[in-house]
């Protein structure tokens, strides 16, 4: 097995690992997770992660932000990742960087029968391009292009796209969000600032102040967590309603990116969200919204649906990733 540092760098937690690849297989070494807000530049905190081991010659990172040539502005962290840069820094023989749903659907061919669960089966046999859509920090979706043997994962910024809302509550909701911000993405509306923004209008809308102990509970930790976890308790009426809107939404915009990457392959839900609030993804609304694209219902009942149970998808796509090309060159 060769030995590879992959990393999977988020908004609100970086994982960094040293996996050893055989294949598809990957297996984790060595993993620790970090805070990234804790820390001023990622080059700290990798030096941190490397501190007293030896390092791997190959490395590859996730980052949730645009790759452009070898360089990333993280989106939700003040962070400028450069792989040359790191490449000098840590000796690396090669550093490639890749968009965080980008590692994610590279990913994939290490998850077994036991890292997904199935919201729709799709047809039999359902092949051809494939999608990943992550909401958790932000948006996050990619695309898996079927070349008639394999799937070529590529990066987009789709969750960037503007939101488009699909009845009276929404539209009051895109007009609230504009009071805020100069444009309103589908990453302000679904992801977990998303459901923060969407609980305190559904506050406003109704006329009624959140109570005491989840206010507590959103101040002293992840407010998005504290909202989800009195929902699915059933613990607070706006709460219940806010993840019930929440996952239609989440549905709407997976069905806008099956469109777009025609995902006869099947669609994924990668992040941190979604197997948060399983129970409410299996109940319909989610797949009702998914469906809900007027003539192309047929065609987006005959794709699979799946969630990504193991979180560590994104971080065996780097790894996976850096392999592919350290064959390439071999």
């Amino acid at each position: 097995m060769k030995q590879f540092l992959a990393g999977d760098i988020g908004g609100t937690k970086t994982r960094l690992a040293v996996v050893e690849v055989s294949g598809t297989r990957v297996r984790v070494a060595h993993e620790a997770a970090y805070p990234s807000r804790d820390y001023a530049a990622f080059e700290t905190l990798l030096g941190d992660f490397l501190s007293g081991s030896e390092t791997p010659a190959l490395a590859a990172f996730g980052i949730a932000g645009p790759v452009q040539g070898r360089v990333v502005q993280t989106t939700n962290l003040p962070w400028r990742i450069d792989a040359d840069a790191l490449q000098r820094q840590f000796g690396f023989a090669r550093c490639t960087l890749l968009n965080d749903l980008e590692a994610t659907a590279y990913g994939l061919p290490a998850l077994g029968a036991e890292d997904l669960l199935t919201l729709q089966a799709g047809a039999p046999g359902a092949s051809g391009n494939a999608a990943v859509i992550a909401a958790g920090t932000g948006l996050g979706e990619a695309g898996l292009f079927w070349d008639g043997q394999h799937h070529q994962p590529f990066a987009t910024e789709g969750g960037h796209a503007s939101f488009s809302p699909s009845d009276e509550i929404e539209i009051a909701f895109l007009r609230h969000l504009q009071q805020q911000h100069r444009h309103v993405s589908w990453e302000r509306v679904v992801s977990g600032m998303g459901l923060v923004s969407l609980h305190e209008f559904l506050c406003l809308h109704h006329a009624v102040a959140a109570p005491q102990w989840l206010r507590e509970e959103m101040h002293s930790g992840d407010a998005a967590a504290a909202i989800s976890a009195a929902a699915l308790s059933g613990r607070d009426e706006i709460c219940v309603e806010t993840l019930a809107r929440f996952v239609r939404l989440y549905g709407a915009e997976a069905g806008n990116l099956a469109l777009k990457v025609m995902s006869r392959g099947g669609l994924y839900l990668g992040g941190g969200i979604a197997p948060k609030i399983l129970p409410l993804l299996q109940i319909g609304a989610f797949l009702d919204a998914f469906l809900n694209k007027g003539r192309m219902r047929p065609l987006l009942e005959a794709m699979p649906v799946r969630v990504i149970l193991n979180d560590r998808a994104a971080l065996f796509g780097p790894a996976l990733r850096a392999a592919q090309l350290a064959d390439e060159v071999a």
